[in-house]
């Protein structure tokens, strides 16, 4: 809190601002400090409403030990001063006699006969006031269940009597008699008890969450996994991070143990690592370290205990190390609640928990599925291998000349290798041979890191992949290898000239790529004595830096020159045989054909290569091949041939590593040519596994940009929980999480998100985001355009939530970023959408500020008229006219609203197939207004009369029975 409040009115502005902050230590200690403000003044009612704020926020904040004594002091003002407590305050008085019941409960070293000391004071006060006892019964008998004794009769006590105002809601006694039948072993009727929350028909401030927790392993084993999993996603969102529903979290990483999830288990346990300090509560405490306990158990037994876990603060940890921390402090407190109770029921439960097998081998829970493997410290971007790993020579001369054959031919075995060498040659204990086959150290030294540069290069990082290259350059020539060096320096020159271009604009880049290719011309004629291997290679250099500047420009000159090239490649490798430089040229000649825009001679092309591969190799070349014809066959839009061929490349890029076949990329159009054949949810499959090879070969933006796409298009299907967990899972990155991302890519993962949370109804959430992405989007003055969308999309939703005042400020930011970067549809939809919340929430009060909105409306869409823009649908003054009807029709101004509606109308023209939809319902609203509002029944009947059969003829049955319906209506009445 920045300044104490100085009076009452401040004091109560605070306590509405700390309201609307999540539960946690931030709220608690501005909690504790505006009960401390409010000790100052002399207005008691102002001291008990900060009380009840601080209990609350002890209470959610998992702090048991201090509930109970802000209580204890609210009890006391009552006695003293009943009458400043209104009927509001004196309910929450008496309700929150459960709380404190409740954390007693949770505190082992409170003593047993205090915890029915207290419940008997319940019962004394409840009696006293005239309140019903209920609660006091449903306090009986959570007591008996934590103890683990007498649980029938005093479920019998409660669950037979009837509610009270004082009761808690019907979803928290839901889950009181659900988990009491799962105690009894009976799964399938605690699910039937649990079917309204679960179903989301009952809910507070801690259902479904808590319920869904509970539920995962009875819904399991009853074999309805489908729900599970989605009960899983909604639920964990729900919980994660919440201090006071630690339990539930620890259920969850059990859900996730059980499954075959275990690694998104320990990356949940990360996301919830605060847990470990900021929950006080021992009971809340229990549950989660058991459910850790659990998911670290079954890591370690998999022969995982050395990797990294989230833990206590203050030193890292292991599984292994973690568990046993964890085992001993969970062991210890089932004692202490089981000394307490005079029972062994805690470590019973524990027991129970601990020893349960896992229920599936695996259950597929989010789109990015990951195995412990993916999150070794070792390798963390480690593929599982396509194929069995080839054997390598087992002499360190054998090695190296093994090595550098392969690399000659490109074979992709080289790697293995090039790996195990330099394994060896890392060793404190490496001799070098003294064998002129192999050559002095510095050579070795020199493959070494050209393997490395191309590694990088794979990557993406081209500014990395120079600086290995011209290390390598200058250590082959330290070695006597001038045709080495200049294929070194060739392959410097052209990854320099890539990382140049980075920020350049086009032209920049084809002048630096004529400038690589310019730099690699020069090496090759000024280095006499070249293998046929080495002059392919630079050859290939040359080649490629022309076709990347032909691809860039598209000019004819270009073309030719880089068609000239692959020429000379291709004449080149075949006089020498050099079988992958001629597959080499192959390909690149079937793009220039592309690039020239004749994607028919290019087909052809591959057609004879990929039977030419089949046959004579190299083999490794095959998946590129089937690829690249498969992108061609999507140019020429035949995308059921493009799905054959590049399912084809995928099958037969499994027999090699990602890398080679760039599998990624095939995953990728295999998605684009998916979404062509209507097969949006196997376009889905294949956007998640590119991204995964991507993340695996560290192209971490290119993974990250095709998640976003998919979680995109994961929203677009319905599956707002599925997109929610895989953004979360992406965002959790830790180098995304460091805000190492490029920040437009994080923010744009972050919209998604909070698109995808308004989808599930958590405007809270939602409007969270999007209001720090609209602070954070402000400072792009490069692109004023995103601004005004985002900001837009977050006055829409300050609206929805009921707040105009931000709202009102949000969407002029939006315009005046507008005004820069002009995006007419986007803000013409904010403001209609704004205007109509207003009128719907307010009403007749709302009408001036919905009717201001209208008018800014009004005003982009004269703009966008001036400018001659084409809006995608309707009109935007056709739009506006109908939000005028629907905005006067809410506040009362029936006139006003048909006026509006006709309007519309007329600007919609007659129904057709495009706008029949949006022309019914403005048809529908005009009949409504007209017939049922201002009581003209016989025109609006007439209106009605006629639109329907235009409808039926163009077979909208949904919208003809809805006026059909609102006709009967009129004539009923």
């Amino acid at each position: 809190m920045p300044t104490a409040p100085q009076n009452t009115d401040e004091l109560y502005d605070a306590l509405q601002e700390n309201q609307r902050r999540p539960y946690g230590r931030a709220r608690t200690v501005a909690a504790e400090e505006l009960a401390e403000a409010a000790e100052r003044f002399e207005d008691t009612l102002a001291l008990v409403r900060t009380l009840f704020e601080l209990q609350e926020a002890y209470t959610y904040g998992s702090e048991p030990r201090k509930s109970p004594v802000v209580f204890a002091r609210l009890l006391t003002l009552f006695d003293e001063q009943p009458d400043v407590f209104t009927d509001r305050l004196r309910h929450l008085l008496f309700w929150r006699f459960k709380w404190v019941a409740n954390s007693l409960r949770a505190l082992p070293e409170m003593p047993l006969t205090s915890l029915r000391q207290w419940l008997t004071e319940m019962r004394g006060r409840y009696e006293k006031a005239g309140l019903g006892l209920q609660p006091y019964y449903a306090q009986t008998y959570q007591l008996a269940a934590h103890t683990g004794e007498d649980t029938a009769p005093a479920y019998e006590l409660w669950a037979a009597r009837t509610r009270t105002p004082f009761s808690d809601c019907e979803a928290c006694e839901i889950c009181e008699r659900a988990l009491y039948h799962l105690a009894a072993g009976d799964d399938a009727r605690a699910l039937r008890t649990w079917e309204p929350v679960l179903d989301g028909k009952e809910s507070c401030q801690e259902e479904p969450a808590r319920s869904l927790s509970y539920a995962l392993l009875p819904l399991l084993r009853t074999g309805d996994t489908d729900r599970a999993r989605a009960l899983h996603l909604a639920g964990y969102r729900g919980c994660r991070r919440n201090p006071s529903m630690a339990g539930e979290v620890g259920r969850h990483l059990e859900f996730c143990a059980l499954t075959g999830n275990e690694a998104r288990g320990l990356e949940l346990l990360a996301e919830n690592r605060v847990l470990f300090a900021e929950v006080d509560s021992p009971l809340d405490q229990f549950d989660f370290l058991t459910g850790v306990e659990v998911l670290l158990r079954r890591v370690e037994s998999l022969g995982h205990g050395e990797l990294p876990a989230a833990g206590y603060p203050g030193r890292t940890w292991t599984v292994a190390g973690l568990c046993a921390e964890v085992r001993e402090r969970a062991d210890d407190l089932a004692a202490r609640f089981d000394a307490r109770n005079g029972t062994t029921a805690h470590a019973d439960r524990r027991t129970a928990r601990l020893d349960r097998a896992p229920l599936l081998d695996a259950l597929e829970l989010t789109l990015r599925t990951r195995a412990l493997d993916d999150l070794s410290p070792a390798a963390p971007a480690a593929a599982p291998p396509a194929r069995k790993a080839p054997s390598v020579p087992e002499t360190v001369p054998e090695l190296i000349v093994r090595a550098r054959e392969l690399d000659e031919q490109g074979h992709p075995d080289a790697q293995h290798c090039w790996d195990r060498l330099r394994a060896l040659v890392a060793a404190p204990d490496y001799t070098h041979p003294e064998d002129p086959a192999v050559g002095p150290i510095d050579r070795l030294r020199a493959d070494l890191l050209s393997d490395e540069a191309v590694a990088a290069a794979h990557r993406d990082d081209d500014a990395d992949a120079a600086a290995l290259y011209a290390e390598a350059a200058a250590l082959y020539e330290t070695a006597g290898l001038p045709g080495d060096a200049a294929v070194a320096h060739a392959a410097a020159a052209l990854a320099r000239t890539e990382a140049d271009g980075e920020a350049a604009d086009a032209e920049e880049k084809a002048g630096g790529l004529a400038a690589g290719h310019a730099s690699v011309v020069r090496l090759h004629e000024e280095s006499p004595g070249l293998t046929p291997c080495q002059e392919g290679r630079l050859l290939r250099l040359r080649a490629s830096a022309l076709c990347l500047r032909a691809q860039l420009t598209r000019t004819e000159e270009h073309l030719a020159a880089a068609a000239a090239e692959v020429e000379r490649l291709h004449t080149f490798a075949t006089r020498h045989e050099l079988a992958g430089q001629i597959s080499g040229a192959v390909l690149l000649r079937a793009g220039t054909h592309a690039l020239a825009g004749d994607l028919p001679t290019a087909l052809t092309e591959l057609d004879a290569h990929v039977d030419r591969v089949r046959q004579q190799g190299p083999a490794w070349h095959l998946p590129r091949t089937l690829g690249l014809r498969g992108r061609f066959l999507m140019g020429v839009r035949d995308a059921q041939a493009a799905y054959a061929e590049l399912s084809e490349a995928v099958r037969v890029a499994a027999e090699w590593p990602a890398w080679v076949s760039d599998t990624a990329s095939l995953h990728g159009d295999l998605a684009e040519v998916c979404m062509h054949l209507g097969r949006p949810e196997e376009a889905l499959r294949h956007l998640t596994r590119s991204a995964e090879l991507n993340l695996r070969q560290g192209k971490r933006t290119d993974a990250f940009c095709t998640y976003s796409n998919a979680a995109q298009l994961s929203l677009d299907l319905g599956r707002v929980e599925d997109s929610i967990a895989l953004l979360d899972s992406v965002l959790a990155e830790p180098d995304v999480a460091a805000g190492e991302l490029d920040d437009r890519l994080a923010a744009q993962l972050r919209l998604t998100r909070a698109r995808a949370l308004h989808a599930g109804e958590d405007l809270k959430a939602a409007t969270a985001e999007f209001v720090a992405l609209a602070a954070e989007s402000a400072d792009w003055d490069d692109d004023p355009g995103s601004h005004a969308m985002i900001a837009a999309e977050t006055a829409v939703l300050l609206a929805e939530a009921g707040d105009f005042d931000r709202a009102d400020d949000a969407i002029g930011r939006a315009l005046a970023a507008h005004s820069r970067a002009p995006r007419y549809e986007q803000l013409s939809n904010a403001l209609r959408e704004i205007a109509r919340l207003q009128a719907e929430q307010q009403g007749a009060d709302g009408l001036p500020g919905a009717l201001a909105r209208l008018a800014d409306a009004e005003r982009v869409a004269e703009e966008a008229r001036a400018a001659g823009y084409e809006p995608r649908g309707r009109s935007l003054e056709t739009a506006l006219a109908y939000e005028h009807g629907r905005v006067n029709a809410y506040a009362g101004e029936y006139e006003d609203a048909l006026t509006a509606l006709e309007r519309a109308l007329d600007g919609l023209g007659e129904p057709g197939e495009e706008n029949a939809g949006e022309w019914a319902e403005c048809v529908r609203l005009a009949g409504v207004v007209e017939g049922i509002y201002l009581e003209r029944t016989t025109p609006a009947l007439t209106r009605l009369d006629t639109a329907i059969p235009r409808l039926t003829a163009l077979d909208r049955t949904e919208e003809t029975e809805s006026l059909t319906a609102l006709a009967a209506r009129l004539r009923d009445e």
